[in-house]
């Protein structure tokens, strides 16, 4: 029991680990167990395959390789294709959106449709694209063929540049590193990195970030953008989060991986009156449809779509028993799934043609009317009700409510009505000091600690500290199942300051802004206070910092760079594989001789092992930049009369 305890934090994750015992059943938590003794070359970096004259290993009595590379170049070299493939994985799910725009603009994708016309006209409008007169199909063509050159452009530097702060894409061109195409860069990583071409560590690291930067203000942006304008821009709602939200009496189907266009037809093939008679014929009372990992944030954000987990619940979800089948597209889908379901009745469908498990059955979701392949995968999961073993049967009561959906538009909305939608509200809170800093905390869940106990005890402390928390990913439901995303945790956890904020305006004081691919709306939301005025010119001014507090994947390091490089300090929980290069490992946490990357962008990474150690520092961080904006002092409260209210 002790130990099941030091794997996971939340009761329901605790009951099913109990049952996966009883029952037999193989997880992630067990399998990291076998793998607890990692190789300590991987660890430190250095560790070279790139040819095969190797594989090197770097050691006080081998420091260089058979090339002759040293531990510089191989970690450097490492990071940066790390870099790569996170920017691959988050930019590719932007250009399958783009595609899916443009077929609906050219009318060849049946059952999708642009959703939010006000957002695609604004995006047209800052792009150059001619709008008046002009059919929203016309439009939507024009910004998805303009997106699509985003990642093509061999010369010219990404347009999407241009939405960050001008004082940061000054910094970007002073150090040469605005990116090309997203393509381009993904492929000079690649090429950069094999045998015999650059050894130059710092060469390496800086187009690490360019490349980063063609994800964060070129993909990922690009991602969110298209998104909201097919399947509507998020607004506050009600759902609730763990696997207490399955149900005995009903089908349960979990969507889980990363892109939104399969779940969100899904969510429309359920509410069809043909599939709820099916379910019903079947002997179940209805049909419930619930998410794992970030396809669950990004249909809970329009939907109210129900969290059943994060990505470390995936097999737990299935230990219940009671699901169906599990739906999977793309990113964080462990192929351990299909041991674990092969121990009860539950079927993997795999819809994707470019991520396939064997043993998972295979129903791909194509351009030809979607809408019926998505009633067929439902049928088949109704088929499979009367398969389950209710012996077998055990869903945790565990279940918290939460608010979510907030988009930037939505946030200002709520700061300001309909009529003074903007941040000037926030802006002041800041300056008055009501409100100390804002923190953006993303990122996954590790098997490399207690699950959700760094970013709940981190998260805890900041509210105390009158820190606003802006969440994503994973993070956002580890916050979810503590039952922190309502409102009312502002009156139980937060300071006075922040407290009286969130009363006044009527929001939670954590904001669950979406799926991973959405920390970009953590940067728009960053340079709409700067836009804004009163908090400096520049990302690197504001008192904000970000944290992946239990960060696993790839994406994660292309997220933490473009952040630092967008001027935003970087807090880990689970250090980088970068220790056996000193070089590389100080620059990237500004420690070396020459003040490393913090010199280069103002911004740098930080690892601390102990949440609260961290949040001292993040503090101390915030207070430099309160500091350095002149705005560290308490404000008297003022009662305005009509006379300032003019002047206003």
């Amino acid at each position: 029991m002790d130990n099941l305890h030091s794997k996971v934090s939340d009761n329901a994750s605790l009951e099913m680990l109990e049952k996966s015992k009883a029952d037999c059943v193989e997880t992630c938590f067990d399998r990291a167990e076998h793998q607890k003794t990692h190789c300590s070359f991987g660890l430190k970096g250095v560790c070279c395959r790139v040819c095969h004259m190797g594989p090197c290993r770097i050691t006080v009595k081998a420091p260089k390789g058979i090339c002759g590379a040293d531990a510089d170049t191989i970690v450097a070299r490492n990071f940066l294709r790390e870099v790569a493939a996170g920017t691959s994985a988050h930019s590719d799910h932007g250009r399958h959106l783009i595609l899916k725009l443009k077929h609906v603009a050219e009318g060849k994708a049946e059952g999708f449709a642009i959703k939010d016309e006000k957002v695609l006209l604004l995006n047209a409008r800052r792009y150059g694209i001619e709008t008046e007169n002009r059919g929203i199909n016309s439009i939507a063509l024009d910004l998805a063929n303009l997106f699509l050159n985003e990642f093509s452009s061999q010369e010219e530097t990404l347009k999407t540049l241009e939405l960050a702060p001008k004082k940061r894409q000054g910094i970007w061109e002073a150090k040469g590193i605005k990116p090309c195409g997203i393509d381009r860069m993904v492929v000079e990583s690649m090429h950069r990195t094999s045998i015999g071409v650059d050894h130059d560590y710092k060469n390496l690291l800086m187009h690490a970030f360019r490349t980063a930067l063609s994800n964060g203000w070129g993909g990922s942006r690009i991602a969110s953008i298209v998104s909201d304008i097919l399947f509507g821009t998020p607004s506050p709602l009600k759902s609730s989060a763990n696997l207490g939200v399955l149900k005995e009496d009903t089908v349960n189907i979990l969507i889980h991986g990363h892109e939104p266009a399969i779940s969100e037809i899904l969510t429309v093939a359920v509410s069809a009156p043909e599939i709820k008679e099916y379910a019903k014929n079947a002997g179940a009372s209805g049909i419930t449809i619930a998410g794992i990992c970030c396809t669950a944030n990004e249909v809970l954000m329009r939907h109210g779509v129900p969290l059943a987990g994060n990505m470390l619940q995936q097999e737990l979800a299935i230990i219940t028993g009671a699901v169906e089948m599990m739906v999977v597209d793309v990113q964080c889908v462990m192929p351990g799934l299909i041991d674990a379901a092969k121990e009860y009745h539950t079927e993997i469908v795999s819809t994707t043609d470019m991520a396939k498990t064997i043993g998972a059955k295979h129903m791909a979701v194509g351009e030809v009317n979607p809408l019926a392949a998505a009633k067929e995968i439902v049928k088949r999961a109704i088929d499979n009700f009367k398969k389950r073993d209710k012996s077998k049967v055990k869903i945790p009561a565990d279940k918290e409510e939460l608010v979510a959906g907030f988009s930037v538009d939505a946030i200002k909305y709520m700061l300001g009505g309909k009529y003074r939608a903007s941040f000037r509200p926030l802006n002041d809170a800041i300056i008055q000091n009501r409100i100390f800093g804002v923190v953006g905390i993303a990122g996954c869940t590790s098997t490399k600690r207690r699950t959700d106990e760094y970013i709940n005890v981190l998260t805890e402390e900041l509210l105390k500290r009158n820190i606003l928390v802006l969440q994503t990913g994973c993070a956002a439901i580890s916050s979810a199942k503590a039952g922190r995303l309502t409102p009312e945790t502002a009156l139980k956890i937060a300071g006075p300051g922040l407290r009286e904020v969130c009363e006044a305006v009527g929001i939670p004081p954590i904001l669950h802004l979406g799926s991973c691919v959405d920390n970009t709306r953590i940067l728009e939301a960053a340079t709409e206070i700067i836009n804004e005025g009163g908090l400096g010119e520049d990302l690197g001014t504001l008192p904000a910092v970000g944290v992946a507090a239990e960060w696993m994947s790839e994406k994660a390091i292309s997220i933490g760079c473009y952040f630092v490089a967008s001027g935003v300090d970087i807090f880990l929980g689970n250090p980088f594989y970068t220790s056996g290069s000193a070089n590389v490992h100080n620059y990237l946490h500004g420690t070396d001789a020459d003040g490393g990357v913090t010199k280069d962008f103002g911004a740098c990474f930080h690892y601390y092992d102990d949440p609260l150690e961290a949040a001292k520092r993040i503090t101390e961080i915030i207070n430099a930049a309160r500091e350095g904006l002149g705005i560290n002092r308490k404000e008297e409260r003022k009662l305005f009369d009509m006379k300032d209210r003019r002047a206003i």
